[in-house]
């Protein structure tokens, strides 16, 4: 296949994720708005006469957040989310990590390892502090360890936790949420 000219690529509009649901694409669309800055709903189309869903029910809701667009729609119950896709959301500091990770449990999701959770439509995120890449990949490699380690028993990651383990001390300085199971102690 021939790989697009610049020119062509110039011109291209940045690519489109298109969420599918059953019937809750425009809830979603209106829960993440407003959570996340530089996020809007630009356009809603509704079903019509002799279409596959009900006339006039929301069939596709235009968004975008932070900055990235984003399309749902609402085509019926025959495929649901999974955790083989989800959206990270980088955290600059621990209070950014608890309040995304607070807004997006909101009203029925359901926390996960490692700063992954499920939102009240079932879809996953990552809720990610910049300090993570850098302690998993630090150069020594016990403090990369550690910090993994640290990470695994960790539902909503803890800053403060995931340096002390690097370093080697005993963590649990916030109370992070640990997993629930063999893998924590919840």
């Amino acid at each position: 296949m021939a790989k697009p000219t610049a020119d062509k690529e110039a011109m291209m509009k940045p690519l489109t994720t298109c969420l599918w649901f059953d019937d809750q694409g425009e809830q979603a669309a209106q829960f993440w708005t407003a959570i996340f800055p530089n996020s809007s709903i630009s356009g809603v189309t509704r079903y019509g006469p002799d279409m596959p869903g009900p006339e006039g029910q929301v069939m596709t809701v235009e968004f975008t957040l932070n900055g990235q667009p984003f399309l749902a729609l609402n085509g019926g119950p025959q495929f649901t989310f999974s955790e083989a896709v989800s959206l990270q959301v980088p955290c600059a500091d621990q209070q950014e990590v608890d309040r995304y990770w607070d807004a997006l449990l909101a009203d029925g999701g359901e926390p996960g390892p490692c700063g992954w959770l499920k939102d009240k439509f079932g879809f996953s995120w990552q809720v990610i502090p910049e300090a993570l890449p850098r302690l998993l990949g630090d150069p020594d490699p016990a403090r990369a360890e550690r910090a993994t380690q640290a990470m695994l028993k960790m539902g909503k990651l803890v800053v403060a936790d995931l340096e002390a383990a690097a370093e080697g001390e005993p963590g649990d300085r916030r109370g992070g949420i640990p997993l629930p199971g063999p893998g924590g102690s919840a």
